[in-house]
Formats: C-alpha cells, sequence, structure tokens
C-alpha cells in the first residue's frame, strides 16, 4: 500500500514561514529526485529549479563525487569533535584560505549561515573588549532589508521587520542604517548625485552613537532576501574607508553571494574589498550537507591569543562544528567549483539572462530588473510604480511553477508587498536553460 506522504507530513510536520492552515486549500510539492538543474516530484513531473532550493545548489543536483566522499568518510570516521584534528576540515580550511581575498586565514566552522554569522558577531564584540580595554565597543551596525540569521544575534543584525517582530525584545546594541536600495532610494536621493549617501548614513550613525561603542559593520554585498539589492560600485570602498577611520571591524556576510553565485568566487572581488571577518555557508558544500564557516583575518585572530590565565580564547564550542563528513562534501564541491570555474559560467550566463530580463522593462509590471550573476530579480509594480500586492506576485510564481519553472520571491521581509521575484539558478545553467527561464516568465507576465 503506497504511503500518503501529504497527509502524514500534515500531521507531523511543522514547515518554515508557512500558515499550515493553507493546506486546506492547497498542497505542498512532493520532491523525489532532482539532477543537474531539474527537479522531480512524486508524480514524476519535472521542474527547473530557477531558484538553486534556497540559493545554494551552486554545482547543481547529482553531483557523484560529492556522494562519493560522504560514502567514503562516513566509512572512515564518520564523527569527532573538533577539538581535535579531522582531515576533511583540515583539509577545507586551507583550500578556502587559499581562495579568499587578503589574509583571511583562520576558520571557525560551524553547521550554517546563521551560525556563522552568530559566530562573527561574537568574535567581534570579544575583540572589542581585549582590543580596546579602555573602551566599551559592543554595537554592531546593520542594514534595513538586510538578512543574517535566525539565531538572536543574527537575528537582532537582520534589518528586515517581518522576521523580527515575534521574537522581540531581541539582543541589545544593534543598530540598522539605510540599505544601498537604489530604485527606491530610504534617503529620497537621486543616484547621479547622491555622493552614496546610503554608505554616510552609518558614518552618522557612528558619529551620533560615539566611535567608542561600536565595533563592527556587517553586510551582505548584495542584499539577498532583502530584494536582491545591488550597491553602487563605490558603496563597499567607502564603507571599507569609515571603518578603518573607526577602527571598526568590516564582517562580509557571503552566505549567499560566495562561491560563484555573483560571477566571482566572492562579491567582495567585484569591488576589490578586504573584509576582516567572512561569513559562509550555502554554497560551501551546495547543500549537499550542512556546513557554515566564520573566516577571520590574521590580526583579528591574534587579539585571541594570551596566556591561559588570560582567558583570550574565543569559548565557543558548536558539536558538529568542522564535521568530517560535511567537510569531505565541502572538499569536493569547491574541486567542482573550482576545476569547472562555474563562477565564470555565472558570470557569462548571468550577463545574457539579466540582458534577457531586462528587455521586460517594456512591460506595465516590471519596473526594475536587477543582479549580478546568477543572482538575480525582477521588481512588480503596478500604476506608478507601487508594488504589486503580495497575492499578484504568489498568483505569477504559482504560474511558473505551473510551467515547470521554479523562482523564489521576497517574503517575510519588510512590512510592504512582496513584489520582487529572484532567479538565482545553479551555477551551471546553460544558456538554453536561461532562455526557457526568461520565455516563460515573459509568457507569464505578458498576461498580467
Amino acid at each position: 500500500m503506497a504511503v500518503d506522504y501529504r497527509k502524514v507530513d500534515k500531521a507531523h510536520v511543522w514547515h518554515p514561514l508557512f500558515q499550515h492552515q493553507r493546506l486546506d486549500e492547497t498542497e505542498l510539492v512532493v520532491f523525489k529526485s532532482a539532477h543537474g538543474t531539474t527537479l522531480v516530484d512524486a508524480e514524476g513531473r519535472e521542474y527547473l529549479d530557477a531558484y538553486s532550493a534556497l540559493w545554494n545548489v551552486n554545482v547543481g543536483y547529482g553531483r557523484q563525487e560529492i556522494a562519493d566522499a560522504v560514502y567514503a568518510q562516513i566509512q572512515e570516521l564518520p564523527y569527532y569533535p573538533h577539538s581535535q584534528i579531522n582531515v576533511p576540515a583540515t583539509v577545507l580550511a586551507e583550500q578556502l584560505v587559499a581562495c579568499l581575498p587578503g589574509d583571511l586565514n583562520h576558520v571557525y566552522f560551524c553547521n550554517s549561515g546563521s551560525e556563522a554569522n552568530e559566530t562573527a558577531i561574537k568574535i567581534a564584540r570579544q575583540y572589542g573588549r581585549q582590543t580596546y580595554p579602555g573602551e566599551n565597543r559592543y554595537k554592531i551596525i546593520s542594514r534595513y532589508r538586510g538578512y543574517h540569521g535566525f539565531t538572536y544575534g543574527a537575528l537582532s543584525a537582520t534589518g528586515q521587520a517581518r522576521r523580527r517582530k515575534a521574537f522581540e525584545p531581541l539582543v541589545p546594541g544593534f543598530l540598522h542604517a539605510h540599505p544601498p536600495y537604489c530604485y527606491r532610494c530610504p534617503l529620497g536621493l537621486a543616484s547621479s548625485s547622491c555622493n552614496i549617501g546610503c554608505a554616510e548614513d552609518i558614518a552618522r550613525i557612528i558619529q551620533s552613537e560615539g566611535p567608542e561603542t561600536v565595533i563592527a559593520v556587517i553586510a551582505e554585498p548584495i542584499i539577498g532576501g532583502g530584494g536582491v539589492i545591488v550597491p553602487p560600485d563605490e558603496y563597499f570602498p567607502k564603507l571599507r574607508e569609515i571603518c578603518d577611520a573607526y577602527g571598526l571591524l568590516l564582517i562580509l556576510d557571503e552566505v549567499i553571494t560566495g562561491f560563484g553565485r555573483t560571477g566571482k568566487m566572492f562579491a567582495c572581488e567585484h569591488w576589490d574589498v578586504q573584509p576582516d571577518i567572512i561569513t559562509l555557508a550555502k554554497g560551501l558544500t551546495s547543500g549537499y550537507l550542512p556546513l557554515g564557516a566564520c573566516v577571520a583575518s590574521t590580526s583579528v585572530f591574534n587579539a585571541f591569543l594570551g596566556a591561559s590565565d588570560e582567558h583570550r580564547e574565543f569559548a565557543q564550542v558548536c558539536t558538529y562544528g568542522g564535521h568530517p563528513v560535511a567537510c569531505a562534501a565541502g572538499v569536493a564541491n569547491l574541486k567542482i567549483l573550482q576545476t569547472e570555474r562555474l563562477w565564470e559560467n555565472a558570470a557569462h550566463v548571468g550577463a545574457y539572462l539579466l540582458e534577457k530580463l531586462e528587455s521586460l522593462g517594456s512591460l506595465p509590471i516590471v519596473g526594475d530588473v536587477r543582479g549580478k550573476g546568477l543572482m538575480l530579480a525582477v521588481e512588480l509594480i503596478q500604476v506608478e510604480s507601487a508594488p504589486i500586492e503580495t497575492a499578484k506576485t504568489n498568483q505569477i510564481v504559482a504560474q511558473l511553477r505551473e510551467k515547470g519553472v521554479i523562482v523564489g520571491k521576497i517574503g517575510h521581509a519588510v512590512d510592504e508587498p512582496e513584489n520582487i521575484i529572484f532567479i538565482a539558478p545553479p551555477l551551471i545553467l546553460t544558456q538554453t536553460e536561461a532562455d526557457r527561464i526568461f520565455e516563460t516568465l515573459r509568457e507569464v507576465l505578458i498576461k498580467q
């Protein structure tokens, strides 16, 4: 007798970001298999995954090399805590350091992007106490619309009101600045003459709070879930200058943007900006196993060195951090990325798809098209550039799925209509598949 997985799931599984009362009127898809850029449901129907599951299946589905590496490691050493050395974690750390910019030399492994950002926040605060002992540097500045995770510190840094409200009050000491959202500038400035006012907004906050109370700025190079917000080219160099001027750490959250997504191995390379700390996850294993990493510069790491009785060590332990099997998956995944130079395909096919999508700007429903590499967004509007309603966006996403193309959309981020569609397929996407995404989206939007 066949198992009714939807019935069992409805009875026992609590899904994220989902109102379960809706299950009385809609059904979730049961996915059974995947290969390349294609997902297959329980009824055998195929879909082009134009969202990489959740921004993260960078090398595509069904990579035998990763499966083989995981199986071999499970047989040899399935687990031991990272209080000692395991070979896959050591190898992966060395390989990460080799491809990261500058002197990001010290890798702390954890399980997710949220944990990586939580770790970065804790490192920054302890660094502040040990580097500036006569001051009280603990405040951290992030941006509205930015997302940094679901743990309490990472959520406190997150600038998305919808994700925060139910859990407030959150951790004190987090401040938020305006994002570089040029299409809808929160400062009301024209991009041609704004002088990067959104970066100056961060400087203003530092001055207003008192530089002796602030320790770090955390930022996604391209804000992902808050709308795929690509900053002006001058933004991050200016932000680096501001951090240097006030002695602050610059933490770059490359959980989404890392490992080729934007057409560079890491998005900070677009602007030649060196962070003090970088956080990684998603593309680190392409979603095959959970793994995150927080990587610090040598100067940050050295602030934690000292005699045993000084207690300067970073006093955090993560049971599954540096898990040998997850790290084996990471090593195999990184080899695929580098051997196939998938960031180059992301740049080439991404530019091709972006140009095609920009032609949709002639449709009255399309307000803006933006992105880098294979991290793209289409912002939908109605009269006078007002966002279309959330229900309309949901309808468009559902129609795309019915036609066999899965995209993402902004959700649970801000208290305004959810009107932005995300396109972030695996980095192995072909030009033919890019054409299919474009043609399907155009067919759906023309009928709205």
